[in-house]
Parts: C-alpha cells; structure tokens; sequence
C-alpha cells in the first residue's frame, strides 16, 4: 500500500481540512487573536490532523499489504482469509465480511461439485465394468468362431476395448489416491501380460515384440503399470513404418538410485516440434493427423499416472528411425518401509 496512492484516496479530505484552516485563520485575524495563539492553535491542530492520517494509514498499510503479499504467496489465493487478522478499521471489517462471505459460498459450490464429480466418476466406472462384460463376451465369441468374422470386426471391438479401457484409467487418474496400491513388481510379468494383450496386433502388424533382460523388480501399480505400457505399445503398433523388419524392443537398465524401463520402436517416429507437446492432451501432432484414429489422450493418461505413481516418463525420438520411451522408477526408501 503506496502512501501517494493513500493520499490521492484522500485528496478530498485534504482540499476540505485546509479550506477549514484557511477559514479558521481567517477567524483568527477578524477577531484580532495574538499572533502566539495562532501559530500555537495552528500547530495543535496540524499535528493532530497529520497524526490522525498518519494513524489510519499504517493501520490500513499492515492489512491490505499483508493481504496482498499472502496472495501471491499462496498457490490457493482463496484461502488467504485464514491468513489474515480481522482489521479494527470500517472499510476493513466490510472487506473481511465480504471475503468471508464469498469464501463460504464458493466453500459450498466447490463441496456440491465434488460430491457431484464423485457421483459421476463412480457412475462412469460402474457403467464401464457393465460395459466390459458383454465386450469380453463378443470378443470371446470371435475368436472361438474366427472363420465366422471378419478380421475388421475384431478389429474394431479391440479398438472399443482399448477405449473403454482408456476413460476408466482416466477417471481414476484424476482422483487416484484410493485406486492404486504401490508395492513390489515383477516387471517381466507386466510386459509379459501386454504383450499377450496386443499379440493379435503385432502378429497382424507382423511387429517383433523382443523383451530381453526384464526380470527386475520396480515399486508400482502392476495394473497402473499395465495400462501405461498398454498405450506405449499400441502406439508403436499405430505409428509403425511399412517395412521389413518392424519390431518392439523393450529392455532395463537397473542403476544404483532408479530402474528405467526402455520401450524403442522403429516405427515413423516423431517430429522435433512435436516432441515436447507429446503428453498434452488431446494432441495428436503431424502423426496423428497423417495416420488418423488418434484421440491424443493415450500419453497424457500415461504422463498423469506417471505422475501419480512417482515415476517419470520421458520420450525421444528421431524421424523415420525410432522412439524411445523411458519410465523411470525411483528407488525409494519410504515406499519400502510400506510395502
């Protein structure tokens, strides 16, 4: 709180005191009062009006400036009422009332939309669970009378799987703290299980899917953890070049602090420009646009979950050569204590 701008604010009292001065000096002199008495009562006077503004201000000053300062510090600037110590002044208490007022209306709405979004979210999940079942019925079927079907037609439930499964992990990620459980992994389990996930996929796409030296333990969600390698791999199957010789490599490198998981495809790879928007959502880049059928939020589920679960994934890639995907484990102490 500037005392300029103070001053400015009360630029009208200002005008009014002086004018009452001038008036009450001229008083002074029409009753011919001694010079002494003059410059004595204008003294007290001016004193006491500096005083009284200089009071009002430095009360105004430490609660408007600490009012101001808590909200640039705080990363939820609504909660800068509990920061705060009710003023003793008018303007203040009018001002705390309203912020105390709006901070409990918006406590309310926040309140009445989670409980909504926790309705939806349990709605949504129950509905895809219902979803599966007949999903899983079809498939089955298909592939007990594939002489029956055409190949498009399990093309396609693979596809509808693959998204279904995609909005439930989505649901889960954005409210994950009960859905994910961290403990011990076998990871050559989880490449294992979706490989034979996708095995129609790489055998249809003719993709060698090569996992050498994966039998290493990590701290994770195996079904988490599925579900992110699940969306690496169909894109290295979707981004595959038409060649001879395709294939998913996945490998581990096992350090002294963390445990990376490499997946390397030598598919069409990534555009420089694109590489840093791959995980945003809904983003599909050059890819996505020359190949089609990309929604763009594979990755971003993946780079949220990461996140979720402590990991770090981070892609590099070279055009028309390869992509590199790296998920990295950190060897931490506290999720041993829990496990």
């Amino acid at each position: 709180m500037r005392f300029s701008k103070y001053l400015r604010d009360k630029l009208y009292a200002i005008v009014l005191s002086l004018i009452a001065f001038g008036i009450l000096l001229l008083i002074f002199f029409a009753f011919k009062v001694d010079n002494g008495v003059i410059m004595a009562s204008l003294f007290v006077l001016g004193t006491l009006f500096i005083s009284l503004f200089l009071i009002d201000y430095l009360r105004k000053k430490k609660f408007y400036t600490d009012l101001l300062s808590n909200i640039e510090v705080l990363d939820k600037s609504y909660l800068v009422l509990e920061t705060l110590v009710k003023p003793e002044f008018y303007d203040g208490e009018l001002l705390y009332q309203a912020l105390y007022e709006i901070n409990k209306s918006m406590s309310e709405n926040v309140n009445k939309i989670t409980e909504q979004w926790h309705d939806f979210k349990n709605y949504i999940e129950m509905w895809i669970h219902e979803v599966k079942i007949p999903l899983a019925t079809l498939i089955l079927i298909i592939n007990n009378h594939k002489d029956k079907f055409d190949k498009k037609v399990q093309t396609q439930l693979k596809r509808l799987e693959d998204y279904v499964d995609q909005v439930l992990y989505y649901v889960r990620s954005e409210n994950a703290e009960k859905d994910y459980l961290i403990k011990e992994t076998d990871l050559s389990k989880v490449i294992k299980n979706v490989g034979l996930k996708n095995m129609d996929d790489l055998l249809e796409n003719k993709i060698d899917y090569n996992a050498r030296n994966v039998n290493v333990k990590v701290l994770t969600d195996s079904k988490w953890l599925e579900f992110i390698l699940g969306q690496i791999i169909n894109n290295c199957i979707k981004y595959k070049r038409d060649i001879a010789g395709s294939y998913i490599k996945i490998s581990v490198r096992d350090e002294k602090n963390k445990t990376t998981l490499i997946v390397e495809d030598n598919g069409i790879g990534i555009k420089e420009s694109d590489l840093k928007q791959v995980f945003n959502k809904t983003f599909t880049g050059e890819n996505g646009r020359t190949k089609g059928k990309s929604t763009g939020m594979g990755l971003f589920i993946a780079k949220n979950m990461c996140d979720k679960l402590g990991h770090k994934i981070e892609i590099e890639s070279a055009l028309n050569k390869y992509t590199r995907v790296y998920i990295s484990f950190s060897k931490d102490k506290y999720y041993e204590v829990l496990k």
